[in-house]
């Protein structure tokens, strides 16, 4: 009778860790498409301004959280599997896949932290420079480009205002046939129109572009930030049944003793 009632107990926690397992693993596997989809998003959404910051920290938490959403959805079809055979090789092995995601994501998290504390600074010191220093110089297509893309996207003109272009290199050139900024400061862009510097032609906006894109960048780390240490967290949740499932011999034996003794 004893023995009987073990077993019925037994089957009995199984099938709700499975069970359990399979809706978490299937929240897994939506969490990792989330994360996949916000690193994705944050280098297509505008990845051109990658160009334009001096550190690739930025680009570096991009990549981790696409890897670490991409090793979550193949750990989460995985897991199904491990659960479905109840091989302990299967469930140690998506156990230790599950660790390996969490650090991942857990520095992608901790990196687009420490970076946001750092943004405003490394913008305000390398943005001005590049844009002065950078535009419209042989080799230097790829910021040029990304400069007017900036301008145009946040339409604003300079770093800190459209003054900032006075002392650029490419406006003192003889490539600028005269004009005070470049064409792409303009709200409606035509040949030379960077010329007349009027508010009415040009954007005139109060802390330039590195206001903007601060804000633009901020935005983008705290959603990385949050997505990264919030799958991370939530993991554990995971993790649990997978313990439970894998040392099921010896908890059984355990309730079995503490009922019947």
């Amino acid at each position: 009778m004893g023995s009987l009632y073990k077993d019925e107990q037994d089957n009995w926690i199984t099938v709700c860790l499975k069970y359990l397992l399979f809706v978490f693993n299937f929240l897994f596997w939506m969490g990792g498409g989330v994360v996949m989809g916000v690193g994705i998003w944050t280098l297509v959404d505008k990845g051109e301004y990658l160009s334009l910051l001096a550190s690739s920290t930025f680009a570096v938490s991009a990549y981790i959280l696409i890897l670490a959403g991409g090793l979550v959805m193949v750990t989460g079809f995985l897991g199904c599997c491990a659960v479905i055979r109840e091989q302990r090789s299967c469930l140690s092995t998506y156990f230790s896949c599950l660790l390996l995601i969490f650090l991942i994501e857990l520095v992608a998290g901790v990196l687009a932290y420490v970076y946001y504390q750092s943004l405003s600074e490394e913008l305000k010191q390398h943005l001005s420079k590049t844009m002065t220093e950078n535009y419209a110089k042989p080799g230097k297509e790829s910021i040029t480009h990304s400069v007017d893309r900036l301008q145009q996207d946040f339409k604003c003109c300079g770093s800190n205002n459209s003054f900032d272009w006075t002392h650029s290199v490419y406006i003192m050139s003889l490539e600028a046939e005269k004009r005070l900024v470049p064409d792409s400061c303009c709200k409606t862009i035509t040949h030379q129109c960077g010329k007349r510097d009027h508010p009415s032609n040009i954007y005139k906006v109060e802390g330039g572009c590195i206001t903007k894109l601060e804000q633009f960048l901020a935005d983008h780390l705290l959603i990385i930030g949050a997505v990264g240490i919030g799958v991370a967290c939530l993991q554990p949740a995971v993790g649990l049944p997978v313990c439970l499932i894998y040392f099921r011999p010896l908890s059984s034996c355990l309730l079995y003793r503490y009922l019947w003794t």
